[in-house]
C-alpha cells in the first residue's frame, strides 16, 4: 500500500500502526516522527506565520473562507506521481 498523508495526526497514526514504510508523501506540517520529514512534501500553506502578524493571518483565513479558497496548495503532479492507494485527510473546522 502507498499512503499520502495530508494531516500530521494521520501521519503519526500511520507510523504508530507500523505503516511508516508505506507513507510515500506528507503535508508541509508533518514533522513527527522524524522519519516523516524525509518524505516528499505534497502541500504548502498560503499562510506564512513567519512573515504575517496574527491579524494578517486572521484576515487571510477569513478572506479565503468567504471566497471558498483553500488555505493550502497541493502539488497534484507529485501526488499523482506517488501513485497513492490511500489519501489520509480531514475536513477543516470553521475558524
Amino acid at each position: 500500500m502507498r499512503i499520502v498523508s495530508f494531516q500530521p495526526t494521520a501521519t503519526e497514526m500511520a507510523y504508530a500502526l507500523g505503516l511508516g514504510r508505506s507513507v510515500v508523501g506528507v503535508s508541509h506540517e508533518c514533522d513527527f516522527p522524524p522519519a516523516a520529514k524525509r518524505k516528499p512534501v505534497v502541500s504548502t500553506s498560503v499562510i506564512d506565520p513567519e512573515r504575517m502578524s496574527s491579524a494578517e493571518i486572521d484576515r487571510a483565513v477569513a478572506e479565503a473562507a468567504r471566497a471558498g479558497r483553500s488555505l493550502y496548495r497541493i502539488d497534484a503532479a507529485l501526488v499523482r506521481g506517488l501513485r497513492a492507494d490511500l489519501l489520509l485527510t480531514q475536513n477543516l473546522c470553521d475558524v
